[in-house]
């Protein structure tokens, strides 16, 4: 099985457009890629922005990365599942994640604790509903219909087109696990095709649990590009990102990107980057993020590079190898931006064909 591309469109706001980013799915669309992926946070959400992309593309299939579990009850994320996947002609994959402490409760209200087993319950659940299975359920945390009430066990009116994909985001051991047991892919993010063997173990656990092992399972990490003449040039643009996710994402107790960079045998830095990250001391964090962190997990320099790169990925297990092209240093205009990520996802498409290992 070989890989394929993706696109993570990520969020929109903060200077980004969303005719740009309709652009650039319509372009790997007509590149051939795989799929496209929009993310949520706090601002703009994924399910009304893949809606849009679904009427003005054609092949390309139409990804979440993420729908927020404590955003919407498993029943909405069903309904929106169903709903996209039919309008778009089957072209939907659900991605799910629990987000942060941060978002969960201070934006959505919903409490942080235990977060595997509610991803669990909330699996559970959206599969009884896309499955059109009267949505009866008796967990820790949704109870459905509500008991002593006038609540009716309901089915899905919608019916779906097919069996629409769905994938965890995981970082933790023991989240990479649930991945494996419950879905059919796992959407990573800082992954080094030399570290992915430790992560994978942790879902094949997970596969095993149901009888089932990595065949067919789909291997998504989302990885920065960044297409230039000098590796270390080109890792600069990233360094906001990385400082971001290791020094910020969360809390100092509760970062689970700053655990696996400590997994990944960069203990020293992490905790570097935290307290410079912590401290709002930004600059400094995105200094302190090591060149060799930056270059393990993301595509960085010339296509010839990119290429080689690539091959580690697919050896390394990848199966849907999804691209974030970041302009390099000078570029700030948005229309160049645009261009210069147009260009970047056709420099992929072309360093897949050299390397081999497409799909």
């Amino acid at each position: 099985m070989g890989m394929r591309l993706g696109l993570n469109l990520g969020y929109w706001g903060a200077g980004n457009d969303p005719r740009a980013h309709l652009a650039l799915a319509q372009e790997a669309d007509r590149l051939g890629y795989s799929v496209a992926w929009a993310a949520e946070a706090y601002g703009s959400d994924s399910p009304t922005m893949l809606a849009w992309l679904a009427g003005q593309t054609e092949r390309i299939d139409l990804g979440s990365a993420i729908m927020q579990i404590p955003a919407r009850s498993p029943a909405m994320t069903a309904m929106t599942a169903a709903t996209i996947d039919g309008i778009s002609g089957g072209r939907f994959r659900l991605g799910l994640g629990v987000s942060g402490p941060q978002v969960s409760e201070g934006w959505h209200g919903v409490r942080f604790a235990k977060p595997l087993a509610r991803t669990r319950e909330y699996v559970d659940i959206v599969r009884l509903a896309l499955h059109r299975k009267p949505v009866t359920y008796d967990g820790q945390f949704y109870q459905l219909p509500l008991p002593d009430g006038p609540g009716k066990a309901l089915r899905l009116t919608v019916h779906p087109t097919r069996e629409i994909p769905m994938y965890l985001a995981a970082v933790g051991p023991r989240n990479l696990e649930l991945a494996g047991e419950l879905v059919d892919g796992w959407l990573a993010v800082f992954l080094a095709p030399e570290f992915a063997a430790e992560q994978l173990k942790h879902v094949e656990a997970g596969r095993a649990k149901v009888g089932k092992t990595l065949a067919g399972f789909d291997v998504v990490p989302t990885v920065p590009v960044v297409v230039g003449d000098d590796a270390q040039v080109c890792a600069e643009p990233i360094r906001g990102y990385a400082a971001l996710y290791v020094g910020g994402m969360g809390s100092r107790e509760q970062n689970f990107y700053n655990r696996l960079a400590v997994r990944m045998g960069y203990e020293q830095a992490a905790a570097q980057v935290q307290d410079l990250f912590l401290a709002k001391k930004h600059r400094e964090a995105m200094a302190a993020v090591p060149f060799e962190f930056i270059d393990r997990t993301s595509l960085l320099g010339s296509p010839e590079r990119i290429a080689d790169r690539l091959v580690g990925y697919a050896e390394a297990g990848v199966t849907t190898l999804t691209v974030a092209p970041y302009p390099p240093p000078g570029i700030s205009e948005p229309a160049q931006i645009l261009e210069h990520a147009i260009r970047t996802l056709r420099v992929l498409a072309e360093a897949l064909d050299r390397a081999g290992v497409g799909a």
